[in-house]
This record gives C-alpha cells, structure tokens and sequence, in this order.
C-alpha cells in the first residue's frame, strides 16, 4: 500500500488525480497540467512535498561526516546556506542527489528522494559508524510535513504568514522561524526555475499550515499543483530526476553534477570518479529538441545512419512554457556539441533531434 501524506484529504477534495510516485500516494494534477504550469511560470502555485524525506545531523563530527558522505566541499558553507550535491558508492554510481542545510555550525538539515530515503538513511548510518562520528543522527521524514509555494507571487503570499525578512534571504538559503505560526525550516529555492519558498514544518500540524497558506493564496488565485507540472518546470530548468537522469550506473560526472565534485577532499567514491576521468567519459547526459514527435523516458537513440543505437533518452516532455519538444538523453561524448544531430526513436518513427544548451528555460 503506497503511503499518504498528511494532505491527502485535502486533495481528494480539490479533484486531484493520484497516482503512486516512490511508494506515495499523490496528486498528477488537479485541472490540467497546462494550467499548473503556467500559474506556477505566470503567477503562484502549491505543491505537496511531503513524501520527500529529511534527516537531522548534529555533534562536533558532522562537517567531517558530511564531507566523507557527498562529493561536494561544505567546509565553506555558511549559516542558513543549503547546497545541493551528490552522494555516490564507492564505484563512483550516484546513491542519490540531496540539499544539506547549513542551521547551526554543528547542525545539519538533509532533503533525500522519496523512494531512495530508507537506503541514504542506512549509508549515511554507515558511514557515521565506519568513520566513528560523534554526532547524532536522526530520520525525521515521518515528522517532517513539506510545502512549495512556488512563482513570480510565492514572495508577495508568504509575506502574510511570517514576520521573518523573506527580502533578505537569497536564493539556495534559508532559516529557522515560525511560517503560519509553526516552527518551520524556510528556504528560497524549488525545483521549477522560479523563485518561491520551500517550507518545512512539524507532520502533526499539516492541516494548520495548508489552511492558512490557502487564506493567504485568496487574493493571488493560488492554484494547487501536482506532480505533472513538477515534472514539466523541473526539465525545462534541466534540474535531475532521480531514476530517470540520474542513477547508480552513471557517475556526476557524466552530467550537470559534475560541477559539484571536490577533488580537493575525500570522499566516497572519489577513487572511482578520478579512474573514470583519467579513462574518459562513455557517456554523457546532453539536452535536445526532437522535431516531428514527443520522446519519452527510455526511447531510443541512434546515431544519423539509424542503424547504430548510441543512448537512450532519460526524460523527455513537450515544453509548456517553450512550445517545443525537449527532453534529456545520455550519449556519447562526441553528440554532446551544440547543434549535433541525432535520431530518436519516437514509437515505429525515427524522429530528428539536435543536442541544445541547458537549462533550455532560465528565468530572466
């Protein structure tokens, strides 16, 4: 039986369509995934997160711990920061992409994939306890209630619920405050190109926080939005979906995260990463326009003789915002220029594609 968030009420009685997504119950949409889409690019919209899992990390050995555990250097990362970095095995394959929130100088805050957090919670565990590390370790995912409000307006609605400055806190930071009257973690930043607040809160008061963000939402005809219009912002951003882009068979490397990879420490799997440098990349994650057709998670790719299969498309939608067929592919290196050409294979048709720059939308 799939689990329910503290919010499935709510969207049953806003029409929402659910589906199961990394053993969750929740909404694809709740009017039509153009709609959601463009409230959240145009105006301001409301995603139930909750199925995503967080841990609490706090002791004199965090910082070592976490710089063990994920390839990116947080020796410099200051308060109220969060970051987003991977954490791989020791044969350099992705376990799972995370943000670590910086809240007290021992004291960490980590957002995990749904489907992947029971496995990170027991790395993370291994990991504490092969390098000894006096910290203490908490899955609060079950505690933890989590609401996106996300667009151009999400700054202007949650300024009713909360007297902390929101005009000072930058993009990828956050902090510790009462939002609706609730002990809350709030950060600016999301996972749909558009500015808006990511809000943690206590799982038994759920219902307090979605009422009074809906009060607030009156007068800025918020729209609840689902997880096909999340699917939709996050790949026009190129932001990575674990499963999909991203996964134990490819390293960071190989795709938008190898930017978040220090060689400058240690860390698990570092070994394997500077192995598949040296050797070269097989393959790398690329984004395309595909014309004549929508291509979709697993089509094929083929070089321009048709013949050849060279990679296989990881996500791939038509592009509300663009009007265009976009998607992610891994191929090989030498299809990763700007303007090379490729075939998909879109159901019976080879369909022409052509590798593009990403993100294929930024917010100007």
């Amino acid at each position: 039986m799939p689990l329910k968030t503290p919010f499935f009420e709510q969207h049953k009685s806003l029409n929402g369509v659910m589906v199961e997504f990394g053993g969750w119950e929740l909404p694809v949409y709740y009017s039509t995934l153009m709609d959601e889409h463009n409230a959240v690019r145009n105006n301001v919209g409301l995603f139930d997160v909750s199925h995503m899992g967080e841990f609490s990390m706090e002791g004199p050995d965090a910082e070592a711990l976490i710089q063990r555990i994920v390839t990116r250097d947080i020796s410099g990362q200051k308060l109220g920061q969060m970051k987003i970095t991977v954490m791989c095995n020791e044969q350099g394959g992705i376990i799972d992409d995370l943000t670590v929130y910086r809240l007290e100088e021992q004291k960490y805050f980590f957002v995990v994939n749904a489907g992947t957090m029971p496995k990170d919670f027991a790395w993370f565990e291994k990991q504490k306890e092969a390098m000894n590390a006096n910290v203490k370790l908490e899955n609060i995912s079950m505690k933890t209630a989590k609401l996106d409000v996300q667009g151009p307006n999400a700054n202007a609605l949650t300024k009713k619920l909360t007297d902390i400055d929101l005009d000072a806190i930058k993009f990828y930071h956050g902090t510790e405050g009462k939002v609706a009257g609730l002990d809350s973690i709030i950060s600016r930043s999301g996972y749909t190109g558009e500015d808006g607040f990511e809000i943690y809160f206590p799982w038994d008061k759920a219902g307090e926080m979605w009422n009074a963000l809906w009060k607030a939402g009156e007068g800025f005809n918020l729209k609840p939005c689902g997880l096909g219009c999340r699917d939709t912002l996050r790949l026009e951003c190129a932001f990575m979906l674990y499963g999909n882009d991203i996964d134990k068979q490819h390293s960071p490397l190989q795709n938008v995260y190898s930017k978040f990879v220090s060689f400058n420490k240690d860390f698990v799997g570092k070994e394997a990463l500077l192995a598949q440098k040296g050797k070269g990349l097989p393959e790398v994650l690329v984004g395309f326009e595909v014309f004549g057709g929508i291509a979709r998670h697993g089509y094929e790719v083929y070089g321009g003789n048709e013949k050849e299969k060279i990679g296989v498309v990881t996500s791939g939608t038509l592009s509300p915002t663009l009007k265009k067929n976009i998607g992610l592919a891994y191929v090989p290196p030498e299809f990763a220029e700007e303007g090379k050409e490729f075939k998909i294979k879109v159901r019976e048709r080879f369909c022409t594609a052509k590798t593009v720059k990403i993100p294929f939308y930024k917010k100007s």
